[in-house]
């Protein structure tokens, strides 16, 4: 699309133009690819944030020094002048300021609003509790392996309005509850809920409004693809809109299947790929491939390369990701798994029981949804972090429970309870930002201290 074009999509449908005054909340990664983004649509704009010293700060005033930048504070001033408001993930749409100049009439935008606007490629748009960068990266890699110009991004790596280039050919982009909560004109070819576990409950109107902002990815009229074995999924199902399936439970859509004698991942009754072959760990991950499979399938990618890209996918780090073989313990880092249902999922996969180490800020979501599955597949649990008493109340004894102050500690206290044989999962349920950078920093802390193990 042209420059012009952009302008015009972008007027009529956010009523966004050069007489806009746009308003930046949050200069993170995201608020800064807007930033890029307004200058070179010449749409008049402001940045501001709570921190003092945002991090992206001095690159944002090298590239653009005649930006106003308001930090240490939300200044209402700047919020009353402000036509439109594009509000970073990172930022609480409760913030009285936000909320006052929404209710003076200042319309709320996101970047992936922007992105939408600003390409007539076909876009997959993928969401859920769990999984939605390993699907992404693995759409990702098998449209590359079809043969086609595809670029990943938004919640994972890089931010949507960064991707944009005319020489792409397929945008897949990963969505959380936060950028779907400001989203208003998303229309993807191809859009997926994948599941729906409580998260981020702190930030969302309970599970109910969380799985509402899930919802909004199938806002359009694109291809749906639904998870057949999630029942708040796939009542998501909208009459009239093509739908297409997936599951591990049943033989609906895509599915899992015994063919002479194997597991295979099957479409309708036409088998694709062995289980096998699937190089990653855990039912889940093959719940993950069904996934990708249908929504390739609807782009449509070649069924072939689909199924070679997932014979090569390697995994992401960080989720189900084999760090070392110690002394016949295998050690495996799930640090990604921030919520309780990324958990239940990793325990899930096992089939013999595992030593679990689990913790940190569990944003209010409720515990007791984890015990069965710990009960059914955790031999040992070592507990970390800002809500370790309370994970250690809902278990109440039923498995053993020790308690440490950290990652390293955790590595050095298991290293003394394993036997050969044994599995240990950091899966840790849990957000980690009571203690940690992220999720990445834990992981990254966890396999130094198994490091210093096989050392």
């Amino acid at each position: 699309m042209d420059r012009e074009a952009i302008s015009k999509l972008l007027d009529n449908t956010l009523s966004l133009n050069q007489d806009s005054k746009v308003l930046v909340v949050g200069l993170g990664d995201t608020g800064l690819s807007v930033a890029k983004y307004l200058y070179t649509q010449a749409i008049p704009f402001a940045v501001i944030d709570s921190r003092d010293k945002p991090p992206l700060n001095d690159a944002l005033l090298a590239d653009y020094p005649d930006t106003p930048v308001f930090t240490g504070g939300f200044d209402e001033a700047a919020f009353r002048v402000a036509t439109h408001l594009v509000v970073s993930p990172g930022v609480s749409l409760q913030e009285v300021s936000i909320q006052k100049a929404l209710g003076a009439g200042a319309k709320l935008l996101s970047d992936i609003d922007l992105f939408a606007c600003s390409t007539d490629k076909p876009i997959v748009a993928i969401t859920g509790s769990n999984g939605k960068s390993t699907v992404t990266t693995m759409l990702g890699d098998m449209g590359i392996a079809a043969g086609v110009k595809t670029a990943i991004g938004g919640n994972l790596g890089t931010p949507a309005l960064d991707l944009l280039n005319e020489n792409n050919e397929l945008y897949v982009i990963e969505l959380s509850s936060f950028q779907l909560e400001r989203v208003s004109s998303l229309n993807a070819k191809v859009a997926t809920v994948l599941n729906v576990s409580a998260d981020h409950l702190d930030r969302h109107d309970g599970f109910k409004g969380y799985a509402q902002e899930k919802q909004k990815v199938f806002s359009g009229n694109g291809v749906m693809v639904l998870n057949a074995d999630d029942p708040i999924v796939k009542a998501m199902q909208i009459e009239g809109r093509e739908a297409k399936f997936f599951s591990v439970k049943s033989n609906i859509g895509f599915h899992l299947q015994q063919y002479q004698g194997e597991n295979w991942l099957m479409h309708k009754q036409q088998p694709l790929i062995r289980q096998q072959e699937i190089p990653l760990e855990g039912l889940h991950n093959v719940a993950n491939a069904l996934a990708a499979l249908a929504i390739g399938s609807a782009v449509p990618l070649d069924e072939k390369a689909m199924c070679d890209a997932l014979r090569k996918f390697k995994g992401l780090e960080h989720r189900m990701q084999r760090v070392a073989n110690v002394k016949g313990v295998s050690w495996i880092n799930d640090s990604k798994a921030t919520n309780i249902g990324a958990c239940v999922a990793a325990l899930q996969g096992y089939n013999k029981k595992v030593i679990l180490i689990a913790g940190g800020d569990a944003k209010g979501a409720d515990i007791n949804e984890l015990i069965p599955v710990v009960k059914e597949k955790v031999k040992t649990i070592v507990l970390m972090g800002k809500d370790a008493d309370i994970i250690d109340a809902a278990i109440n004894g039923s498995v053993p429970t020790y308690k440490v102050k950290n990652v390293k500690q955790a590595v050095k206290l298991v290293s003394t309870l394993v036997t050969e044989g044994d599995s240990v999962l950091l899966s840790p349920a849990c957000a980690s930002i009571d203690q940690y950078k992220n999720y990445q920093d834990r992981g990254d802390k966890f396999t130094s201290a198994v490091m210093e193990l096989v050392a």
